[in-house]
């Protein structure tokens, strides 16, 4: 009989890539580190030749050290495989830095201790590589970890404006930032974003509405994920009653709910940056929007509505499900333990709307995520 491990390696490169991101998203570090060793002693070539890739995957996560301890030495070794590639743009700050100081073997690698002619060597080095590394993209640790100590090597107006970003998101404007490539990335997305209804490009474009990032044709498939998807509630798992929603939703901050509609492929839902409640309040929330999309591959044509009347933005009432002012509406009219009989959308508190029809629809399944920043 196979074992597990056997049955992993019997898979092609892609596949156990996906395996090694799902056993880093559950913490399995025996498995994480046997993964990255059969890679690296028995794929190195196929590693190389998707180095965009395996790099962007192995760069996100504190447990890859041996594959980003792969790369680094893969950079310094022999840069001309990755910097003549059309591709080497997706390589992180921290790895054109190790490429930097290896070209320079008399700078100390302690950035606090370079004189301003160590600081003017460096850039000159790297001028062609830095304006296209996509700093925007970095979390915030990122940012004072890898950026600031090097701060000296970018253009000063570019540095002010990711101080503000990071500081201030919404004093800088977002038509402008490169975001991540995406190369595959997505089926990656898809295997640690546990849900049924929703995948990768619904979940990118979410996370872009959040932080009121511009979408347009060249970024629209790039991979934009600063946020942690935690499933708190699956209709077709834990039920379709309010009283269940609430048991498991509520006093939880900054929620995204997902409704499959029966009978088609339609998918609704909304954005509520506050805490769901039992209240019999409405829940005031500047932030809050809803959507909806045609089906789950034509997220082009997706309809966001922001919140117009923000006082009557969310509406908390314990025979009530996610309920967004009358907008999308959700209930049960006599009993909080019994199945939702009340479910559609109309326009009112919102910009839109986001139905062709405001007729009552019945739920397939729905599922409300925690978002969690990065």
């Amino acid at each position: 009989m196979k074992t597990l491990v056997d049955f992993i390696l019997s898979l092609d490169e892609i596949d156990i890539f996906k395996v090694l991101a799902t056993a880093d998203e559950l913490n399995l570090q025996e498995l994480v580190d046997y993964i990255q060793k059969y890679l690296i002693e028995n794929k190195s070539e196929w590693l190389e030749q998707h180095f965009e890739f395996t790099q962007q995957i192995s760069s996100r996560s504190n447990n890859l050290s041996k594959l980003q301890e792969f790369y680094t030495t893969l950079v310094i070794q022999s840069p001309e495989k990755i910097l003549k590639s059309l591709n080497f743009t997706s390589l992180s700050e921290k790895s054109l830095i190790h490429w930097g100081l290896a070209q320079n073997p008399t700078l100390i690698p302690d950035p606090k201790s370079w004189s301003k002619d160590d600081f003017k060597m460096m850039r000159n080095t790297l001028q062609h590589c830095l304006p296209l590394v996509r700093f925007f993209c970095l979390s915030s640790k990122e940012f004072s970890q890898k950026v600031r100590p090097y701060r000296k090597l970018v253009n000063q107006q570019l540095y002010d404006n990711l101080l503000n970003f990071y500081l201030e998101p919404d004093s800088v404007s977002s038509h402008n930032i490169q975001r991540p490539r995406n190369i595959m990335i997505n089926e990656i997305i898809d295997e640690v974003i546990d849900s049924l209804i929703v995948d990768s490009g619904i979940v990118l474009t979410i996370s872009r509405w959040i932080d009121k990032v511009d979408i347009n044709d060249n970024n629209f498939k790039e991979s934009y994920l600063p946020y942690k998807l935690e499933l708190l509630l699956r209709g077709s798992r834990d039920g379709f009653t309010p009283k269940k929603f609430h048991e498991l939703c509520d006093n939880k901050p900054n929620t995204v709910i997902f409704i499959k509609i029966k009978g088609a492929e339609e998918i609704v839902g909304g954005y509520n940056p506050l805490k769901w409640n039992s209240s019999n309040t409405w829940g005031k929330a500047k932030n809050s929007f809803i959507f909806s999309f045609k089906n789950k591959s034509n997220f082009k044509d997706a309809i966001l509505s922001n919140v117009k009347n923000v006082d009557y933005a969310l509406s908390n009432h314990y025979s009530c499900g996610p309920k967004f002012g009358h907008d999308i509406v959700i209930y049960n009219a006599s009993n909080e333990t019994s199945d939702y009989d009340v479910v559609y959308c109309e326009k009112h508190f919102y910009e839109k709307q986001i139905r062709d029809s405001d007729d009552k629809f019945i739920i397939e399944d729905y599922e409300v995520f925690l978002i969690i920043k990065k």
